[in-house]
């Protein structure tokens, strides 16, 4: 296997071991990249590596110098700040508190170091906090960190944001593409004028730090934030990371480092994250430590280089070991061998899933190497049993000392102590024309041409034009994910001031030209829109819902498995004999084969945020019929050919993708895709039958989530709250081991209803009746039923609803704890459910007053002779 091949062989030189940073590529030191990718054999989870042992070799990493020079005065003031400090005040500086736990007040009596506000999480709890209602509050925290009237040491706080793709979690503000149509654009450029606008809109409103740039390696597509990644390809991910760290925080030689129009950054995750075992968020990437080195911290030696000044650990496991409290990862590697002098800060209660941890005790994360915990409200008692941890010797005092130095030594950087900030409260930056200019620009350069069959695109605009597909109008759907609520979800139009939809941008450019264009997002206007005559051509714009996080894992990267909108209206267009152009919104490659089957021309869009009216600037003509910007974009992610290719990435042995990492067709290119691409969509290989997903965090395609409650409309729970029409039955999205994990589902018992899992067309899932599958879940009993509860799985009609009672399981588990239920497929079968055309994957049904939670509804195959129920075949 090697690593650089045809136009990439250039970038492909032997690394010194000074790790001289080469303009496009990652830094590493040692043999070359092709003698190293045989260096070792491949570890599985049979044979894990040893790491944290003497089997660990530092020889993998190169020997760095911190990006810094040695600023002696610098080193002789936090000496004296740490020597007036009590132990309270130290262990304070390393506690983050969420603004939703925490008051200035607070902040104030226990010294904190730092705050944070969640995805989703806003000044007074206000979505539509003003820009100048996030400076106020930056400015009380501040003040109360610097009041010294109760003798305490004045040590200012730093506000942290996860401004991701722009300062995404404001009203009004510019929303650039996210990473992977980023990474599609091959532009480091770009990205560095990406940083510095971010930086200045998030200093507009005093916040100091954003959690930005995100810098994994994805191998698996299936990982819930590959949205979040630059690309498959460590180059460009080390590329990348040494431009965005210099946008955000500026050059690290010149006056504009960290001078307030530029705010400290952070690299995340460290390290590994995009390497988990079948894409699941926050699991165990099991690689040997040449491949953890080459491939996940290839950003890494370029961030460093670049001068980043803080470095956020990961929640995924190297090999079993959680990286929050791995000592080796964190402090050996990161802090000595690559000479990073900033600090390290935890994830959202990160250290919770450390061995020996609960979320308000980790002395093992601090010996590890974390210097600042990301903490919700159990701050107070973390606070409280660190310094007992400190006082009993359990954690050195030389460990506080070094913590506490590396975050005074990024804010005397940052001149938090001046407070000059010559952005804050500043009208006229947040969603600027120029920031708006570049973020239009970067949509341009990110989309990828993947079919353009008869060379349909460009699109005259001065033509009749169709424009379909719920993503069409849809600036929340085109945003994705991290975008003003955590999950994307949750907003409208009205969210977007002075951002523009796709259909917009086609509109504008459309008019301008004198063309005729009409929205019709099923495509009904299709047979005859235009003055009783049918449009010359149809661009139908779709793709994946909003999601973050582990919301975003799937069991499967078939697009829409099992719900077939799209297709139809693709169908419902080509029956017309209507060219289609489609335009897929994803946060991934996924498998579409059947979508570009229907397509004349394909645009891999991603998720281009604000600016929709980039997507139209390459699509269409000008009002001459000449194009106005050509496809530059290049896929930096292997598209799959086949439904199992999940793992597919370039240079890998066997590599046989649809579309290679770095396809993308221009308008010079004479390209004929056949349209009898491979349609066949089952998501198991060589008998290999995985879990069914139902609700996984959050409801699996194609299931949706429903509130059916006696003949009222049933009611999609689309956000993180819902309830029926008097609040007979509510659903409320909690936290069971993480954030908005799980359900909370609640009758008041005015009348029967039901809380179910649906999809719009029947799914045959024989397959787990005949794999002797179980129905598993976790499920937790707040209030016990008083009435008959059922559980039912279900089809279309009457005659195939196998409903099975429950109540009295429901009052045998303990209350107010987690336990696990599994119940035998066959059960429901006998019962009298069709499992070739199931509609409702599982529905609870209570006909009086409940109270309970759910999570990780799945089908498991082989797993009905180890059900707690179960039936006889």
């Amino acid at each position: 296997m090697t690593y650089f091949t045809g136009n990439l062989a250039e970038r492909h030189v032997k690394r010194l071991a000074a790790c001289i940073a080469l303009a496009v590529g990652l830094t590493a030191c040692g043999e070359s990249r092709e003698t190293q990718a045989t260096a070792e054999p491949e570890v599985t989870p049979e044979t894990p590596a040893k790491v944290g042992t003497a089997a660990s070799s530092l020889e993998h990493w190169p020997t760095l110098q911190p990006a810094l020079p040695r600023d002696e005065a610098l080193e002789v003031r936090i000496a004296g700040l740490l020597a007036q400090m009590t132990l309270e005040e130290k262990v304070g500086q390393m506690m983050q508190a969420e603004i939703k736990s925490i008051t200035p007040e607070e902040v104030k009596q226990y010294h904190i170091g730092s705050i944070l506000n969640g995805g989703g999480t806003f000044p007074n709890n206000d979505k539509f906090a003003t820009p100048d209602d996030w400076r106020q509050l930056a400015d009380d925290y501040f003040a109360a960190s610097m009041d010294t009237s109760d003798g305490g040491v004045a040590i200012p706080i730093i506000w942290g944001s996860d401004a991701v793709h722009g300062h995404n979690n404001v009203i009004g503000a510019t929303l650039f593409p996210h990473n992977i149509g980023l990474g599609a654009a091959h532009d480091p450029g770009l990205i560095r004028r990406i940083g510095e606008a971010t930086a200045r809109e998030v200093a507009v409103t005093g916040v100091d730090w954003t959690f930005a740039p995100t810098i994994a390696v994805v191998r698996d597509d299936r990982w819930g934030r590959t949205f979040e990644s630059y690309s498959e390809d460590p180059d460009i991910v080390a590329a990348y990371a040494r431009e965005m760290i210099k946008g955000i925080q500026g050059d690290k030689n010149t006056e504009e480092f960290l001078d307030g129009r530029h705010l400290v950054s952070a690299a995340k995750h460290f390290v590994g994250d995009g390497g988990t075992t079948r894409g699941i968020d926050r699991g165990d990437t099991q690689v040997s430590e040449k491949e953890l080195a080459e491939i996940h911290a290839a950003g890494y030696f370029t961030a460093l280089e670049s001068g980043v000044q803080s470095v956020m650990a990961s929640f995924n496991s190297w090999n079993g070991k959680r990286l929050h409290g791995h000592k080796y990862l964190l402090t050996d590697v990161l802090k000595e061998r690559l000479g990073f002098d900033g600090f390290v800060v935890g994830d959202w209660n990160g250290h919770r899933f450390v061995d020996g941890c609960t979320v308000d005790s980790c002395a093992n994360a601090v010996n590890a190497g974390l210097d600042m915990f990301m903490i919700t409200a159990e701050w107070k008692a973390l606070l409280k049993n660190t310094i007992a941890q400190v006082e009993s010797g359990e954690i050195p005092m030389s460990r506080i000392d070094d913590a506490v130095s590396r975050i005074l030594r990024v804010k005397i950087r940052a001149g938090l102590f001046e407070r000059d900030r010559p952005l804050a409260g500043k009208s006229g930056v947040l969603g600027s024309a120029e920031h708006r200019a570049i973020a239009r620009e970067a949509v341009r350069k990110s989309l990828v041409l993947l079919k353009n069959n008869d060379q349909l695109l460009p699109v005259d605009a001065r033509k009749n034009i169709l424009v379909a597909g719920n993503g069409a109008n849809n600036i929340s759907k085109q945003s994705g994910g991290w975008t003003i609520s955590w999950q994307g979800t949750g907003n409208t139009a009205e969210d977007f001031p002075g951002a523009t939809s796709i259909f917009t941008g086609i509109k504008q450019a459309v008019d301008a030209a004198g063309g005729t264009v009409l929205l019709s997002e099923n495509g009904e206007l299709a047979a005859d829109a235009f003055n009783g005559e049918k449009p010359d051509i149809a661009i139908v714009v779709y793709g994946e819902d909003p999601y973050a996080e582990w919301h975003g894992d799937l069991a499967s990267i078939e697009f829409q498995l099992g719900s077939k909108e799209d297709q139809e209206l693709l169908q419902k267009l080509k029956a017309h004999k209507i060219p289609v152009v489609s335009v897929f919104l994803s946060g991934r490659p996924l498998w579409v084969n059947k979508e570009l089957n229907l397509s004349d021309a394909f645009v891999a869009a991603w998720l281009p945020g604000s600016e929709g009216a980039g997507v139209a600037d390459v699509l269409l003509t000008d009002d001459e019929g000449n194009k106005r910007y050509d496809f530059t974009g290049r896929l930096s992610f292997s598209w799959p050919e086949q439904v199992h290719q999940t793992v597919i990435n370039r240079n890998d042995e066997n590599y046989a993708p649809l579309f290679s990492y770095g396809y993308g067709l221009d308008y010079s290119s004479d390209v004929q895709l056949a349209n009898n691409l491979n349609e066949d969509g089952e998501s198991y290989v060589d008998g290999n039958l995985e879990d069914a997903w139902l609700m996984v965090s959050r409801p699996q395609a194609p299931w949706k989530l429903f509130i059916a409650d006696g003949e009222q409309e049933p009611l999609w729970v689309s956000g993180n709250l819902a309830s029926s029409a008097d609040n007979n039955i509510t659903v409320a999205s909690i936290d069971m081991l993480s954030q908005e994990d799980a359900r909370a589902l609640s009758w008041k018992g005015l009348r029967a209803g039901s809380v179910l899992l649906q999809t719009q067309k029947p799914q045959d899932m024989s397959r787990y009746l005949n794999e002797a599958a179980a129905l598993t879940m976790d499920i937790r009993v707040d209030q016990a039923p008083q009435a008959p509860v059922f559980a039912q799985i279900a089809c279309d009609g009457d005659d195939c609803n196998g409903a099975l009672p429950l109540q009295q399981a429901l009052n045998e588990l303990p209350k107010g704890d987690w336990s696990q239920i599994s119940i035998d497929l066959q059960c429901f079968a006998k019962a009298g459910t069709d499992f070739t055309r199931v509609s409702q994957g599982l529905s609870f049904r209570s006909e009086g007053k409940l109270s309970m939670a759910v999570a990780n509804i799945k089908f498991v195959p082989g797993a009905a002779e180890r059900a707690a129920i179960r039936c006889e075949s």
